[in-house]
């Protein structure tokens, strides 16, 4: 590689916004080891780059981007031509999904996104201490892991489930996972094929319908109802696997009753499908007392169940776990060791020794304390702004609820969001988790799934008065206008 080169795609990359503004290149001689090459070539390059303006250099330190260079380029000279790779099946289905995007964040006021923690929540101090000790152990050799997970964690958690769930399990049962979707991908590989069908609430956890349609098999939408999936729908339905969330219906908030889940379970064996019980928030109840899973009643032998602590700790941490049947441990620990060998190792010792000292379930009594007290203030903001115009559901429990605005019709949702995008407040609508082709589809008014786990009273109420303000515009450009 000569200087031209060198010069030529530095200057790319400067122009891309690669080094971002006044960002550091590295020095000559890191350059030209990397590279391969002479360091008197790497400092042609760089004489070249100073000499048109787009770096600058000072005695004894690495060269800096211009502060006056900005990016990207417009100049698309040398720009390789865009060609369609051809996908897979499961590829294909993955492209039509719209891609994550945080470009609003940055934009709003207050978001009610579902699923986020107020960081001032998560015990840092503790944390770091735990993470240091577990990268102070230093083992003989470093090598890969167990792909079940962390033997220690494993312990762990078998203690914690049963004291907080009733879940009896042997160690090797537990699979630790990258978060709850690296749970759901693994049940997707290792048990739907192309030709399989799958029940799934509806509505459900986008996310989960994804990755199971990614395998080719096809959705049978139940509706729920206060109850939770409505399991007299299921008897001449024959499918590989039913995605159900028995104990806080995702986005509804319906617990499923004790009948219903018999009812689901004997579906499950004359089937020969697997149900995989989705307990994602499971620790935070307020109005209602703890439901015992499904994993542990009568005909439960291949109930996968599914946790996590993205909802308790931080879901920036991506550690979750499955309990799987002992006829499957070993097919899901290698599924799991293909994947990616194990997951990260002193996380895993980190949040096993926050579970042993019970520093943990202290924590969670006070983060289940502190979103009683927001869930409260959003409730309390809410009845006063809008008053019986809204109808509220599944505020018993989890960390959101879903709120109907009984006179705004579905057609004004595209309206409603653009305003309120306008406003300053992030809000998102219940109608994307509906399977919109299935049997059972609200349309007659606009719902919204309202997270607060992440907000403060101050922030609830302001977003709330935003709202109020988005909808009055609302209201108001349907009203007719009086004939003159």
């Amino acid at each position: 590689m000569g200087a031209l080169q060198i010069y030529e795609e530095i200057k790319r990359q400067i122009l891309g916004g690669v080094f971002g503004s006044a960002g550091q290149l590295p020095s000559s001689r890191a350059l030209a080891h990397e590279l391969g090459v002479s360091r008197t070539t790497v400092t042609a390059a760089y004489e070249q780059l100073l000499a048109e303006g787009f770096i600058e250099v000072q005695q004894g330190a690495r060269p800096r981007v211009a502060c006056a260079v900005v990016g990207p380029s417009r100049n698309k000279t040398g720009s390789k031509r865009s060609v369609r790779t051809r996908l897979s099946a499961y590829g294909e289905h993955v492209r039509k999904i719209p891609p994550w995007s945080d470009k609003e964040l940055g934009r709003l006021v207050v978001d009610f996104r579902h699923g986020d923690l107020a960081s001032s929540d998560f015990p840092v101090t503790l944390w770091k201490r735990l993470m240091n000790k577990a990268m102070d152990r230093r083992p003989e050799r470093l090598s890969y892991d167990d792909p079940r997970g962390s033997r220690r964690l494993r312990m762990a958690l078998q203690g914690y489930l049963w004291r907080a769930r009733t879940i009896r399990c042997d160690l090797d049962q537990i699979i630790i996972v990258n978060g709850s979707q690296q749970g759901l991908d693994l049940c997707a590989r290792l048990l739907l094929d192309a030709t399989d069908r799958f029940v799934i609430e509806n509505p459900c956890y986008a996310m989960a319908r994804q990755i199971f349609s990614g395998t080719g098999a096809s959705p049978v939408s139940i509706p729920v109802d206060d109850d939770g999936l409505n399991t007299d729908l299921l008897a001449e339905i024959d499918a590989r696997l039913a995605y159900v969330t028995p104990s806080h219906q995702f986005p509804l908030g319906g617990v499923m009753p004790i009948s219903r889940r018999h009812q689901l379970l004997r579906w499950a064996t004359r089937r020969n499908a697997n149900v995989i019980e989705d307990d994602y928030d499971s620790e935070y109840r307020y109005d209602i007392n703890p439901v015992a899973p499904l994993h542990g009643l009568e005909n439960s032998d291949n109930v996968i169940y599914l946790g996590t602590i993205s909802k308790t700790l931080s879901p920036t941490l991506r550690i979750g776990y499955l309990v799987v049947p002992p006829g499957l441990q070993d097919v899901f620990a290698t599924a799991k060791e293909l994947a990616d060998r194990h997951s990260p190792v002193a996380e895993q010792e980190a949040l096993a020794a926050l579970i042993e000292s019970g520093a943990y379930e202290s924590h969670l009594r006070r983060v289940r304390r502190l979103n009683h007290e927001r869930r409260e203030i959003l409730l309390n903001a809410l009845r006063h702004r809008f008053g019986d115009k809204v109808a509220i559901e599944g505020a018993d429990a989890g960390l959101h609820i879903v709120v109907w605005f009984k006179d705004l019709p579905g057609s004004l949702e595209a309206a409603l969001l653009e305003k309120a995008h306008r406003a300053g407040v992030g809000v998102h609508t219940i109608s994307r988790l509906y399977d919109q082709g299935a049997h059972g589809v609200r349309t007659d008014r606009i719902g919204l799934v309202m997270g607060y786990a992440a907000l403060d009273a101050r922030r609830i109420e302001r977003g709330i008065q935003l709202l109020a303000e988005a909808i009055k515009q609302v209201r108001f450009a349907r009203k007719p206008v009086p004939p003159t």
